[in-house]
């Protein structure tokens, strides 16, 4: 009895391992069937999205092939209409070319006329040697190039012909300013909607004339190449916009890769049309080009370039022009600091900072950003600039002028450094002392050698005598600084032993405590009006004979 229960209970323990395992096998089956059932619903769903992507598309083929289609058929119809158009057009055009060849042109033609008749000529060196003397004029060439080109029976082959001209110069390195100037012009108005960052709207040109603007650009990147390696620098920012021009012009931006594009933009991304052709060019990300000139401490300049790319919200021009103004002061503080604040760096700093500000107020009007960016602030402080500059200037031209008629003492008694000068100078005026040799506190003694004390320029009345008595009118500003006794040392034997001392102990001590450190008499660095000897103090010292 008790063996037959056993073996019942096993039974039974078996048949529910059996259970287990069915019902592993079973939820192991629903997982996989849902993970199959998800991944063929996911495929299905991509299938009909990129089946009705592609339906799309083929719509959109096909609708662009029937317009295709109409546009072909319109311009087959017009084709007789427009030949005998083209016809017409080019025999006016070459017999007012004949014309021109035939006629005596006299020298009161004004500037449109004289344009147009070189263009009709195809006188490509004629046209550049005009343009370049009305160089003063150029307001009037712009105005009128573009119409003159117009005259020409083959504007494209005269643009290249004159920049080969141009190309030739440039190897010969005689006239090259005024000739890249010169086809500049030429360049544009061969291209007046070039500039565009929605892609060349230029006509279009045979496949020879694209063949030979080909020639032309790489004749002009190998002298690039040249430049490069010679040492010789970049490329001029003008030459490199024209260059720019002609390759979206004549659609030659696939001949050459966007890393040579990017550096050329970057080099010279100052110039405003820089910022419009970058998007004609069509290299890369424009974004790049932007990070990368804030990173340059060239943030009016990416503000340019947003503007140009419509990407002024990942670049915020305000962000950009408020920290464009705070490295400004940065570096203007910079620069004071490394000179130690003298005269040099300050008119360093302040032209630093004075052409920060305008370019700054340019770029805020330029863009109509006066309501988020106050302008009142920095046109004051340009105003203050400006007016310390042209102050400086003013004393310095006072200061140069009064030096044309100074007169430095010598043994000789003339106005020569040396003691010989000429003798139609005006007598000297007496000073106002009790000497009994007059002298004059405007009189610029010469430095003596380095070995002297300084005090041989200290401002007192000095009971000597004077071989020839002299005034000097010095400059509204003296500033002998550190170059005291070298710059304008003289040997003891050109002055007269009478002015040269030494000072021992004490007495020297107190000469110095006047003499101060940046080199001026007194505080006083201002020699331009008549001393006032009532209020000179006398030296608290008695000169004593130099040893010989």
């Amino acid at each position: 009895m008790g063996t037959e229960l056993v073996v019942a209970t096993d039974r039974v323990q078996k048949f529910f391992d059996d259970l287990e395992a069915q019902k592993a096998i079973l939820s192991t089956s629903t997982k996989l069937y849902a993970t199959l059932s998800d991944h063929f619903n996911a495929l299905h769903k991509s299938l009909a999205e990129k089946s009705q992507s592609l339906e799309a598309k083929i719509e959109s083929l096909e609708s662009r092939s029937r317009e295709t289609l109409e546009s072909l058929d319109l311009r087959e119809i017009s084709l007789p209409e427009r030949e005998s158009s083209a016809a017409a057009r080019v025999s006016e055009q070459k017999g007012a070319a004949l014309a021109e060849f035939e006629r005596n042109v006299s020298g009161s033609l004004d500037i449109a006329e004289t344009l147009k008749s070189l263009c009709r000529k195809m006188d490509s060196e004629g046209l550049l040697k005009f343009i370049v003397s009305k160089r003063k004029e150029s307001v009037s060439l712009r105005a009128e190039i573009v119409q003159a080109m117009a005259e020409a029976v083959d504007a494209p082959r005269l643009v290249l012909d004159a920049l080969e001209g141009f190309l030739e110069t440039k190897a010969k390195k005689v006239g090259v300013t005024d000739k890249r100037w010169a086809c500049g012009l030429l360049v544009q108005a061969l291209f007046p909607d070039v500039r565009s960052n929605s892609g060349p709207k230029g006509p279009a040109f045979a496949r020879s004339v694209v063949e030979r603007a080909a020639g032309v650009a790489d004749t002009w990147k190998g002298q690039m190449d040249e430049l490069n390696r010679s040492g010789g620098g970049t490329l001029g920012a003008a030459e490199a916009v024209m260059f720019v021009q002609m390759v979206i012009g004549f659609q030659l931006r696939e001949k050459y890769n966007e890393e040579f594009y990017k550096k050329l933009v970057m080099e010279h991304a100052a110039r405003r049309d820089m910022a419009r052709l970058a998007g004609a060019l069509q290299f890369g990300d424009i974004g790049d080009v932007i990070d990368a000139l804030v990173k340059n401490g060239k943030e009016i300049e990416a503000i340019y370039f947003a503007f140009e790319s419509g990407l002024t919200e990942r670049f915020p021009p305000i962000s950009l022009l408020k920290s464009y103004l705070k490295n400004s002061k940065k570096n203007a503080s910079t620069i004071m600091k490394n000179g130690n604040n003298s005269v040099a760096a300050s008119e360093e700093s302040s032209t630093l900072e004075l052409n920060s500000i305008k370019a700054m107020i340019k770029c805020v009007e330029d863009h109509k950003l006066e309501s988020e960016f106050s302008l009142e602030p920095l046109r004051k402080r340009a105003t203050a600039l400006e007016k310390a500059k042209a102050d400086r200037k003013k004393n310095s031209a006072a200061a140069s002028g009064k030096s044309n008629n100074k007169r430095s003492y010598g043994g000789g008694g003339g106005g020569g450094r040396g003691g010989v000068g000429s003798s139609s100078f005006r007598p000297a005026k007496a000073a106002k002392y009790s000497n009994a040799y007059p002298s004059s506190f405007n009189r610029r003694i010469p430095n003596p050698t380095p070995q002297h004390s300084p005090v041989t320029r200290y401002p007192g009345p000095y009971n000597y005598p004077s071989p020839t008595p002299t005034v000097y009118d010095g400059p509204t500003s003296v500033s002998y600084g550190t170059s005291y006794g070298v710059a304008r040392a003289q040997s003891p034997v050109a002055l007269p032993q009478q002015h040269i001392y030494s000072l021992s102990g004490d007495n020297s001590m107190a000469a110095s405590s006047v003499f101060r450190s940046g080199g001026s008499y007194g505080g006083q660095t201002s020699y331009g009006g008549p001393y006032d000897y009532a209020n000179a103090t006398p030296p608290s010292y008695q000169p004593l004979p130099y040893p010989k």
